[in-house]
Protein backbone atom coordinates (compact mmCIF):
# COMPACT_ATOMS: atom_id res chain seq x y z
CA UNK A 1 0.00 0.00 0.00
CA UNK A 2 1.29 3.10 -1.04
CA UNK A 3 2.02 5.67 2.13
CA UNK A 4 0.77 8.88 2.47
CA UNK A 5 3.12 11.63 2.64
CA UNK A 6 3.38 13.84 5.53
CA UNK A 7 2.97 17.14 3.11
CA UNK A 8 -0.71 16.08 2.55
CA UNK A 9 -1.32 16.02 6.88
CA UNK A 10 -1.70 19.68 6.34
CA UNK A 11 -5.03 21.10 7.13
CA UNK A 12 -6.57 25.06 7.51
CA UNK A 13 -7.48 26.46 10.46
CA UNK A 14 -10.28 29.07 9.04
CA UNK A 15 -10.94 31.97 11.96
CA UNK A 16 -11.98 35.65 11.86
CA UNK A 17 -8.15 36.72 11.27
CA UNK A 18 -8.13 34.65 8.35
CA UNK A 19 -6.97 31.37 6.83
CA UNK A 20 -3.78 29.54 8.05
CA UNK A 21 -2.09 25.98 6.64
CA UNK A 22 -1.48 24.22 9.68
CA UNK A 23 0.74 21.43 10.86
CA UNK A 24 1.69 19.06 13.97
CA UNK A 25 5.56 18.76 14.00
CA UNK A 26 7.34 16.27 13.92
CA UNK A 27 5.61 15.23 10.87
CA UNK A 28 3.85 11.46 10.97
CA UNK A 29 2.40 10.18 7.94
CA UNK A 30 -1.45 9.40 8.13
CA UNK A 31 -1.97 11.62 10.63
CA UNK A 32 -5.08 12.21 11.42
CA UNK A 33 -4.79 15.17 14.25
CA UNK A 34 -5.12 18.65 13.58
CA UNK A 35 -2.67 21.28 14.59
CA UNK A 36 -5.16 23.25 16.57
CA UNK A 37 -8.65 21.89 19.06
CA UNK A 38 -12.23 23.86 19.57
CA UNK A 39 -10.68 25.91 22.32
CA UNK A 40 -7.79 27.65 19.89
CA UNK A 41 -10.48 28.62 17.51
CA UNK A 42 -13.01 29.61 19.87
CA UNK A 43 -10.82 32.07 21.58
CA UNK A 44 -9.74 33.39 17.90
CA UNK A 45 -13.40 33.79 16.83
CA UNK A 46 -13.83 35.28 20.16
CA UNK A 47 -11.03 38.25 19.78
CA UNK A 48 -11.81 38.55 16.24
CA UNK A 49 -10.01 42.08 15.48
CA UNK A 50 -10.65 43.16 19.04
CA UNK A 51 -6.62 43.61 19.74
CA UNK A 52 -4.44 46.45 20.73
CA UNK A 53 -1.25 47.05 22.22
CA UNK A 54 1.08 44.29 23.28
CA UNK A 55 0.05 41.11 23.32
CA UNK A 56 1.77 37.62 25.20
CA UNK A 57 0.41 33.96 24.07
CA UNK A 58 1.15 31.31 26.38
CA UNK A 59 1.32 27.63 26.06
CA UNK A 60 0.37 27.70 22.28
CA UNK A 61 0.32 24.19 21.36
CA UNK A 62 1.36 24.16 17.96
CA UNK A 63 1.18 27.61 16.51
CA UNK A 64 -1.60 27.89 15.92
CA UNK A 65 -2.52 31.25 17.71
CA UNK A 66 0.89 32.56 17.06
CA UNK A 67 0.01 32.23 13.25
CA UNK A 68 -3.17 33.61 13.26
CA UNK A 69 -2.38 36.54 15.48
CA UNK A 70 1.29 37.32 13.94
CA UNK A 71 -0.25 40.69 12.82
CA UNK A 72 -0.21 41.41 16.06
CA UNK A 73 3.25 40.62 17.00
CA UNK A 74 2.90 39.02 20.00
CA UNK A 75 5.17 37.45 22.41
CA UNK A 76 4.68 33.22 22.59
CA UNK A 77 6.18 31.38 25.44
CA UNK A 78 6.08 27.72 26.16
CA UNK A 79 7.81 24.99 27.75
CA UNK A 80 8.02 22.65 24.86
CA UNK A 81 10.07 22.71 21.74
CA UNK A 82 7.64 20.70 20.03
CA UNK A 83 5.75 24.17 19.77
CA UNK A 84 8.28 26.46 19.07
CA UNK A 85 9.41 24.09 16.26
CA UNK A 86 5.88 23.54 15.14
CA UNK A 87 5.25 27.80 15.22
CA UNK A 88 8.69 28.23 13.39
CA UNK A 89 7.53 26.22 10.14
CA UNK A 90 4.11 26.93 10.26
CA UNK A 91 4.97 30.64 9.89
CA UNK A 92 7.13 29.63 7.23
CA UNK A 93 4.45 27.52 5.55
CA UNK A 94 1.89 30.67 5.58
CA UNK A 95 4.41 33.08 4.26
CA UNK A 96 4.53 34.69 7.77
CA UNK A 97 7.66 36.67 8.96
CA UNK A 98 8.90 35.04 11.67
CA UNK A 99 10.08 38.21 12.98
CA UNK A 100 6.87 38.86 13.85
CA UNK A 101 6.66 36.46 16.45
CA UNK A 102 9.10 36.06 19.57
CA UNK A 103 9.39 33.41 21.09
CA UNK A 104 10.55 32.55 24.45
CA UNK A 105 10.77 29.49 27.27
CA UNK A 106 9.03 28.90 29.85
CA UNK A 107 12.01 29.72 31.98
CA UNK A 108 12.24 33.36 30.90
CA UNK A 109 11.22 36.36 32.36
CA UNK A 110 8.28 38.55 29.76
CA UNK A 111 9.85 41.44 29.49
CA UNK A 112 7.41 44.02 29.21
CA UNK A 113 3.83 44.96 30.30
CA UNK A 114 1.11 43.23 28.26
CA UNK A 115 -2.09 45.01 27.37
CA UNK A 116 -3.71 41.58 26.10
CA UNK A 117 -2.53 37.99 27.66
CA UNK A 118 -3.78 34.93 25.77
CA UNK A 119 -3.35 31.51 27.95
CA UNK A 120 -3.63 28.09 26.73
CA UNK A 121 -4.75 25.97 29.68
CA UNK A 122 -2.74 23.23 30.74
CA UNK A 123 -3.32 19.67 32.26
CA UNK A 124 -0.28 20.75 34.87
CA UNK A 125 -2.17 22.93 37.26
CA UNK A 126 1.72 23.54 38.67
CA UNK A 127 2.60 25.05 35.44
CA UNK A 128 -0.08 26.74 35.59
CA UNK A 129 0.29 28.58 39.02
CA UNK A 130 3.76 29.40 37.88
CA UNK A 131 3.07 30.98 34.91
CA UNK A 132 0.25 33.21 36.17
CA UNK A 133 3.00 34.29 39.27
CA UNK A 134 5.44 34.71 36.90
CA UNK A 135 3.13 36.88 34.93
CA UNK A 136 1.25 39.48 37.36
CA UNK A 137 3.85 41.64 37.39
CA UNK A 138 3.62 42.29 34.15
CA UNK A 139 -0.21 43.58 34.27
CA UNK A 140 -1.89 46.72 34.22
CA UNK A 141 -5.67 47.50 35.34
CA UNK A 142 -6.17 47.38 31.96
CA UNK A 143 -4.77 44.52 30.75
CA UNK A 144 -7.14 41.30 29.34
CA UNK A 145 -6.49 38.17 30.61
CA UNK A 146 -7.93 35.15 28.30
CA UNK A 147 -7.54 31.52 29.15
CA UNK A 148 -8.33 29.19 27.22
CA UNK A 149 -8.86 24.92 27.41
CA UNK A 150 -11.06 21.84 26.63
CA UNK A 151 -14.12 21.89 28.96
CA UNK A 152 -12.52 18.59 30.51
CA UNK A 153 -9.18 20.48 31.05
CA UNK A 154 -10.64 23.74 33.16
CA UNK A 155 -11.46 22.63 36.56
CA UNK A 156 -12.89 24.61 39.98
CA UNK A 157 -9.38 24.57 40.65
CA UNK A 158 -8.14 25.70 37.59
CA UNK A 159 -10.37 29.21 38.16
CA UNK A 160 -9.48 29.64 41.84
CA UNK A 161 -5.83 29.82 40.74
CA UNK A 162 -6.78 33.29 38.06
CA UNK A 163 -8.76 34.27 40.98
CA UNK A 164 -6.26 34.27 43.29
CA UNK A 165 -3.10 35.64 41.56
CA UNK A 166 -4.75 37.74 38.80
CA UNK A 167 -8.64 38.62 40.37
CA UNK A 168 -12.17 38.08 39.73
CA UNK A 169 -12.56 35.61 37.29
CA UNK A 170 -15.71 34.19 35.08
CA UNK A 171 -16.10 31.24 32.28
CA UNK A 172 -18.14 31.40 29.03
CA UNK A 173 -20.63 29.31 27.93
CA UNK A 174 -19.28 25.81 26.42
CA UNK A 175 -19.11 25.87 22.41
CA UNK A 176 -17.41 22.22 21.01
CA UNK A 177 -16.79 21.07 24.49
CA UNK A 178 -14.48 24.08 24.63
CA UNK A 179 -14.84 27.14 27.31
CA UNK A 180 -13.00 30.56 27.75
CA UNK A 181 -11.68 32.00 30.77
CA UNK A 182 -11.95 35.70 31.80
CA UNK A 183 -9.63 36.96 34.56
CA UNK A 184 -9.90 40.48 35.98
CA UNK A 185 -6.41 42.20 37.18
CA UNK A 186 -6.57 42.78 40.47
CA UNK A 187 -4.07 44.78 40.90
CA UNK A 188 -4.56 45.23 44.92
CA UNK A 189 -3.50 41.50 44.74
CA UNK A 190 0.47 41.20 45.22
CA UNK A 191 1.65 37.78 43.68
CA UNK A 192 3.23 35.13 45.62
CA UNK A 193 6.55 34.07 45.41
CA UNK A 194 6.75 30.60 42.59
CA UNK A 195 6.89 27.64 44.92
CA UNK A 196 8.94 26.15 41.73
CA UNK A 197 11.06 24.40 41.84
CA UNK A 198 10.73 22.49 44.22
CA UNK A 199 13.27 19.32 45.52
CA UNK A 200 13.37 16.61 47.35
CA UNK A 201 15.80 13.47 48.44
CA UNK A 202 16.68 10.21 46.80
CA UNK A 203 15.58 7.84 48.77
CA UNK A 204 18.89 5.69 49.78
CA UNK A 205 21.13 8.31 48.82
CA UNK A 206 22.99 11.95 49.40
CA UNK A 207 21.23 13.59 46.13
CA UNK A 208 18.37 16.18 46.41
CA UNK A 209 15.92 15.85 42.96
CA UNK A 210 15.48 19.17 41.21
CA UNK A 211 11.79 19.57 39.91
CA UNK A 212 10.36 23.05 38.28
CA UNK A 213 6.80 22.85 37.85
CA UNK A 214 5.96 20.86 34.18
CA UNK A 215 8.11 18.57 35.05
CA UNK A 216 6.64 14.87 35.37
CA UNK A 217 6.23 13.17 39.12
CA UNK A 218 7.73 16.46 40.50
CA UNK A 219 6.14 15.68 44.41
CA UNK A 220 7.95 11.98 44.44
CA UNK A 221 9.99 9.14 42.34
CA UNK A 222 7.05 7.50 40.56
CA UNK A 223 6.54 4.02 41.03
CA UNK A 224 7.76 3.01 37.15
CA UNK A 225 11.38 4.97 37.73
CA UNK A 226 11.86 3.19 40.82
CA UNK A 227 12.17 -0.18 39.37
CA UNK A 228 14.01 1.11 36.57
CA UNK A 229 16.66 2.50 38.93
CA UNK A 230 17.13 -1.05 40.16
CA UNK A 231 17.88 -2.17 36.75
CA UNK A 232 20.39 0.13 35.49
CA UNK A 233 23.28 -1.32 34.06
CA UNK A 234 27.32 -1.23 34.94
CA UNK A 235 29.63 -1.77 31.98
CA UNK A 236 32.95 -0.27 31.81
CA UNK A 237 32.63 -0.45 28.01
CA UNK A 238 29.93 2.49 28.18
CA UNK A 239 30.99 5.75 26.98
CA UNK A 240 28.08 7.82 26.31
CA UNK A 241 24.80 7.10 28.23
CA UNK A 242 21.77 9.10 27.18
CA UNK A 243 18.72 9.48 29.71
CA UNK A 244 16.70 9.98 26.91
CA UNK A 245 13.45 11.96 28.39
CA UNK A 246 15.39 12.55 31.36
CA UNK A 247 12.49 14.56 33.53
CA UNK A 248 14.15 15.22 36.53
CA UNK A 249 17.50 13.51 35.57
CA UNK A 250 17.22 11.02 38.52
CA UNK A 251 17.75 8.07 35.60
CA UNK A 252 20.92 9.46 34.36
CA UNK A 253 21.83 10.74 37.64
CA UNK A 254 21.96 6.95 38.83
CA UNK A 255 23.70 5.42 35.57
CA UNK A 256 26.58 8.31 35.89
CA UNK A 257 27.22 6.93 39.33
CA UNK A 258 27.18 3.57 38.58
CA UNK A 259 29.03 3.90 35.76
CA UNK A 260 31.92 6.50 36.54
CA UNK A 261 34.14 7.15 33.24
CA UNK A 262 30.81 7.42 30.99
CA UNK A 263 29.83 11.08 29.57
CA UNK A 264 25.94 11.48 30.22
CA UNK A 265 23.71 13.40 27.77
CA UNK A 266 20.46 14.78 29.60
CA UNK A 267 17.82 15.21 26.45
CA UNK A 268 13.88 16.23 26.72
CA UNK A 269 11.71 18.27 24.95
CA UNK A 270 10.53 20.50 27.86
CA UNK A 271 12.80 23.55 28.70
CA UNK A 272 12.16 23.42 32.49
CA UNK A 273 12.71 19.24 32.51
CA UNK A 274 16.31 20.27 30.81
CA UNK A 275 16.61 22.71 33.34
CA UNK A 276 15.63 20.25 36.37
CA UNK A 277 17.99 17.72 35.28
CA UNK A 278 21.29 19.82 35.12
CA UNK A 279 20.34 21.26 39.13
CA UNK A 280 19.74 17.65 39.94
CA UNK A 281 23.14 16.40 38.47
CA UNK A 282 25.09 19.50 39.52
CA UNK A 283 24.02 19.41 42.57
CA UNK A 284 24.97 16.05 43.46
CA UNK A 285 29.01 16.79 42.50
CA UNK A 286 29.67 13.39 40.29
CA UNK A 287 32.87 13.94 37.94
CA UNK A 288 31.19 12.55 34.92
CA UNK A 289 31.08 15.14 32.22
CA UNK A 290 27.89 15.64 31.14
CA UNK A 291 25.69 17.90 28.23
CA UNK A 292 21.99 19.02 28.94
CA UNK A 293 19.91 19.62 25.88
CA UNK A 294 16.57 20.39 24.96
CA UNK A 295 15.05 18.92 21.56
CA UNK A 296 12.76 16.39 19.65
CA UNK A 297 13.61 13.13 21.20
CA UNK A 298 17.48 12.10 19.63
CA UNK A 299 17.23 14.30 16.85
CA UNK A 300 20.38 16.24 17.47
CA UNK A 301 22.31 13.27 18.28
CA UNK A 302 24.91 12.20 15.28
CA UNK A 303 24.54 8.01 13.87
CA UNK A 304 26.46 5.36 15.89
CA UNK A 305 27.25 8.08 18.95
CA UNK A 306 25.70 6.18 22.36
CA UNK A 307 26.45 3.18 24.28
CA UNK A 308 23.27 3.04 26.13
CA UNK A 309 20.14 5.28 26.41
CA UNK A 310 17.76 5.00 29.23
CA UNK A 311 13.86 6.10 28.55
CA UNK A 312 10.52 6.00 30.84
CA UNK A 313 8.64 6.91 27.05
CA UNK A 314 5.52 9.03 27.73
CA UNK A 315 2.60 7.01 26.60
CA UNK A 316 0.74 10.35 25.62
CA UNK A 317 1.53 14.01 23.95
CA UNK A 318 -0.76 16.42 25.54
CA UNK A 319 -4.02 15.09 25.66
CA UNK A 320 -3.54 12.29 23.29
CA UNK A 321 -2.99 9.08 24.42
CA UNK A 322 -1.01 6.52 21.84
CA UNK A 323 2.76 5.50 21.62
CA UNK A 324 3.85 7.23 18.61
CA UNK A 325 5.98 9.63 20.74
CA UNK A 326 8.12 6.00 22.21
CA UNK A 327 8.04 4.28 18.65
CA UNK A 328 9.06 7.89 17.56
CA UNK A 329 12.05 7.19 20.73
CA UNK A 330 12.58 3.83 19.70
CA UNK A 331 13.79 4.19 16.02
CA UNK A 332 15.84 7.27 16.68
CA UNK A 333 17.41 5.38 19.13
CA UNK A 334 18.29 2.22 16.65
CA UNK A 335 19.69 5.21 14.73
CA UNK A 336 21.88 6.65 17.49
CA UNK A 337 23.39 3.68 19.22
CA UNK A 338 26.63 2.07 18.07
CA UNK A 339 26.82 -1.42 17.14
CA UNK A 340 26.08 -3.70 20.77
CA UNK A 341 24.54 -0.59 22.07
CA UNK A 342 21.75 -1.67 24.58
CA UNK A 343 18.41 0.64 24.90
CA UNK A 344 16.97 -0.02 28.02
CA UNK A 345 13.34 1.26 28.64
CA UNK A 346 10.57 0.88 31.70
CA UNK A 347 6.91 0.84 30.17
CA UNK A 348 3.29 -0.01 31.16
CA UNK A 349 2.78 -3.94 30.69
CA UNK A 350 -0.38 -3.40 28.71
CA UNK A 351 1.76 -1.07 26.02
CA UNK A 352 3.57 -4.39 24.60
CA UNK A 353 6.86 -2.52 24.36
CA UNK A 354 8.29 -5.71 23.59
CA UNK A 355 6.17 -6.17 20.65
CA UNK A 356 7.48 -3.00 19.13
CA UNK A 357 11.09 -3.44 20.12
CA UNK A 358 11.75 -6.68 19.09
CA UNK A 359 10.63 -5.70 15.61
CA UNK A 360 12.91 -2.78 15.12
CA UNK A 361 16.37 -4.59 16.81
CA UNK A 362 15.48 -8.17 16.45
CA UNK A 363 15.53 -8.83 19.85
CA UNK A 364 14.18 -7.73 23.44
CA UNK A 365 14.37 -9.48 26.72
CA UNK A 366 12.81 -8.62 29.85
CA UNK A 367 15.14 -7.49 32.79
CA UNK A 368 12.77 -7.15 35.35
CA UNK A 369 8.89 -6.60 36.26
CA UNK A 370 6.65 -6.10 38.63
CA UNK A 371 2.37 -6.08 38.44
CA UNK A 372 2.09 -3.09 36.60
CA UNK A 373 5.37 -2.00 34.62
CA UNK A 374 8.24 -4.20 33.09
CA UNK A 375 12.08 -3.83 32.62
CA UNK A 376 13.11 -4.25 28.58
CA UNK A 377 16.35 -4.15 26.74
CA UNK A 378 17.32 -4.44 23.46
CA UNK A 379 20.60 -4.37 21.48
CA UNK A 380 21.87 -2.93 18.13
CA UNK A 381 22.88 -6.09 16.47
CA UNK A 382 22.73 -4.79 12.88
Amino acid sequence: MTSISPVRAMQRLEVASGRFSLRRYPLRQRETLRAWDAADEYLLNHLGRDITGRLLIVNDSFGALGCALSDYRPTLQSDSYLSHWSTRENLAANRLDSDQVRLISSLDEPSDQYDLVLIRVTKTLALLEHELIQLKPHLTASSRVIGCGMVKQIHSSTLQLFERIIGPTHTSLAKKKARLIFATVDTDIDPPVSPYPVSYPLEGSAYQLVNHANVFSRDQLDIGTRLLLQHIPVNADYRDIIDLGCGNGVVGLMAAQRNPDARLHFVDESAMAVASAEATFTGAGLSNPACFRQGDALSGFAPASADLILCNPPFHQGSVVGDATAWRMFNQARRVLRHGGELRIIGNRHLNYHVKLKRLFGNARQVAADPKFVVLKSFKTG
